[in-house]
């Protein structure tokens, strides 16, 4: 990630542009690359939006299923027109609050595996790296995978690592704001180094964190995982508060979990219509497209997103967990394209 943010934030900075790094590959490459960039990361843009609108009825089931399932789906729907149809300012003031949520979930989560594991559980357990001990967990703490022995155990890492890989994310969404940026050649620099930094430590230390409180093979973890158990129900770190009964806080994380949902999915509407926009601005999109209101922002382009995320009402005649499985082999496949 580290060549590419650095790669980025240099051209972006140099050429501080509406959809930039996919009208770099029109520029400085070939007027195809650009065709196919621009068009498969506004398809995966725009198919992530139902996908989080999905999540955040599934995380909301955490509490109730009273609520009716359309009224949820308008609601988000209506909450991220309003955000993404004013001046840029306010949906980086949205995400800016949102964000708080994101950290605080993070670093929480951190923290509270670092006092449990020492004996800050009201069981008095100090159990460390008890799930990391081959002795006590078999196949810890690398399992193999397809084949036995060390490569079985790295094919194992390899198999997570590809998984986790397509969740990795932060230059390209950075980029996405270099257009409508106030002082871009001032500040996008520092945007990109700390995101890349931030992400680094978050994804490295959660995971690190995920390992420590619950093993691998446990039972709940397995079961809540095949069951589709809702919103924080199949999280490692609810499990492992349970366990060690510890009541409120599994609620806490579910209401950041659903903040940080919210926040994805009016992000991806974001990066989505700018996307469309750059390919309408190249010609590569009906020059209608191009039109945008007072505040700069393009109306025509954040419909057609938002229009394509009424398939998040597939979930009104179907299982979220199941419309949840559509979209993620879907996210798969164009990504293995």
């Amino acid at each position: 990630i580290l060549p590419k943010s650095d790669a980025s934030a240099e051209m972006v900075t140099w050429i501080p542009i509406s959809s930039p790094f996919v009208r770099f590959a029109d520029r400085f490459v070939d007027p195809a690359l650009g065709f196919c960039a621009g068009y498969n990361f506004f398809a995966l843009q725009a198919s992530l939006v139902p996908f989080e609108v999905t999540a955040f009825n599934l995380v909301l089931q955490f509490w109730t299923d009273k609520i009716p399932i359309v009224a949820v789906i308008f609601f988000v729907l209506v909450s991220y027109a309003a955000l993404n149809l004013f001046a840029v300012k306010w949906y980086g003031e949205s995400e800016f609050w949102l964000a708080i949520g994101k950290v605080a979930l993070a670093v929480g989560m951190m923290v509270f595996t670092f006092v449990t594991m020492v004996g800050g559980n009201p069981l008095h357990d100090k159990y460390g790296f008890r799930n990391w001990d081959p002795t006590k967990v078999p196949g810890a703490p690398f399992v193999e995978h397809i084949a036995s022995g060390s490569l079985g155990r790295f094919l194992g890492f390899l198999a997570c690592f590809i998984q986790a890989s397509f969740t990795i994310a932060g230059p390209d969404y950075v980029a996405m704001a270099a257009g409508e940026a106030e002082l871009p050649r001032r500040n996008m620099p520092s945007a990109f180094t700390s995101v890349f930094y931030r992400l680094t430590a978050f994804f490295v230390l959660g995971t690190l964190c995920i390992g420590i409180v619950v093993p691998y093979s446990d039972p709940d973890l397995l079961a809540a995982i095949s069951d589709s158990h809702p919103g924080a129900g199949s999280s490692p770190y609810v499990i492992a508060m349970q366990r060690l009964h510890i009541g409120v806080l599994p609620h806490i994380v579910n209401a950041l979990i659903l903040t940080a949902v919210f926040s994805a999915g009016n992000g991806y509407v974001y990066c989505a219509s700018r996307t469309l926009l750059g390919l309408a601005l190249e010609g590569k999109a009906p020059r209608i497209l191009t039109r945008c209101n007072s505040n700069g922002v393009p109306v025509y382009c954040v419909g057609v997103t938002l229009g394509i995320a009424l398939l998040s009402f597939l979930q009104v005649s179907n299982n979220a967990s199941v419309v949840l499985q559509w979209y993620d082999s879907g996210r798969y496949n164009e990504g293995s394209d």
